[in-house]
């Protein structure tokens, strides 16, 4: 009887979690043994307000290290409900024009704030609207949205993650899961959520918490469960990408930040899990 191949998962990283020079952040990934960069922002602007010559230069740079994009980690959805749906979709227009110069599909999104005082069952609704209104829009134009489940916004937990899938059922929104972020609310990733949301989990974001605290550690290292999700994700057929975002440094709203060294960390740790489940990286 043949051996099983080996799966292969394509390793990226959220590129500016290691320095805000692209030619930095390339370098350090590429050391790391990624094929990829996940794009959040470069020379500290933020993807969304990133100019044509900007988006240019960087699609320059990272072509010439051999660096393909897997994702843009856009801030759409970052934002309170109450905001009109046309703020984010024009931001999201932008987006997808800087997703097509960056050659990817995938754009990262979020489900939205809402005030203080205000429960997650008051702004369901216009939660759905607005991501019906921009999933139809990344339809048109051939990107798929990955909503990340962010503490603090409409899909923090499982249960409204599937929520937000199957409402809105469209091959076009997809699932980026976060192990930390689950932890960070109070859920066991793998026990409590992974059964739920497997059919939808398109794209895997690679980070630790500990659940006492909610600090961020490296995979492995917190109570995320990571690696019963790698052994799943394996024993599942996944070949999609894993990518990186460490925050071992320090966290704010639009995202983290962890310098070279804190990140080669990190990329060891999910490594050696990885490798405990027999993944290959590439």
């Amino acid at each position: 009887m043949s051996k099983a191949p080996t799966p292969n998962w394509r390793l990226s990283g959220f590129g500016d979690e290691i320095d805000p020079d692209p030619t930095v952040q390339a370098a350090v990934l590429l050391a790391l043994g990624a094929s990829h960069i996940e794009v959040r922002s470069a020379w500290g602007t933020n993807v969304s307000e990133l100019e044509p010559e900007q988006l240019s230069r960087l699609k320059d740079i990272l072509d010439a290290k051999g660096l393909q994009v897997s994702a843009v980690a856009s801030p759409i959805g970052k934002v309170d409900v109450s905001l009109p749906v046309d703020h984010e979709l024009e931001r999201l227009r932008r987006i997808i024009t800087a997703a097509k110069v960056l050659k990817t599909r995938y754009i990262r999104i979020f489900s939205f704030y809402r005030a203080a005082g205000r429960s997650a069952e008051e702004i369901r609704s216009d939660v759905m609207d607005r991501l019906a209104a921009l999933t139809w829009l990344a339809e048109d134009a051939g990107v798929v949205l990955l909503h990340e489940n962010e503490k603090g916004i409409f899909g923090d937990t499982p249960e409204r993650v599937l929520d937000i899938m199957r409402t809105v059922d469209s091959p076009s929104l997809r699932i980026a899961w976060d192990n930390a972020n689950f932890v960070q609310v109070g859920v066991k990733p793998y026990t409590e959520g992974y059964a739920l949301l497997r059919p939808y989990l398109e794209y895997f974001q690679v980070k630790d918490a500990l659940a006492a605290t909610g600090e961020v550690v490296p995979a492995g290292e917190g109570d995320g469960e990571l690696d019963d999700t790698i052994a799943a994700l394996r024993a599942d057929g996944f070949s999609g990408f894993a990518s990186l975002e460490p925050h071992l440094a320090s966290a704010h709203e639009l995202g983290g930040f962890s310098g070279p060294v804190a990140f080669g960390t990190a990329a060891r740790a999910f490594a050696a899990l990885a490798a405990k489940n027999g993944v290959e990286l590439s």
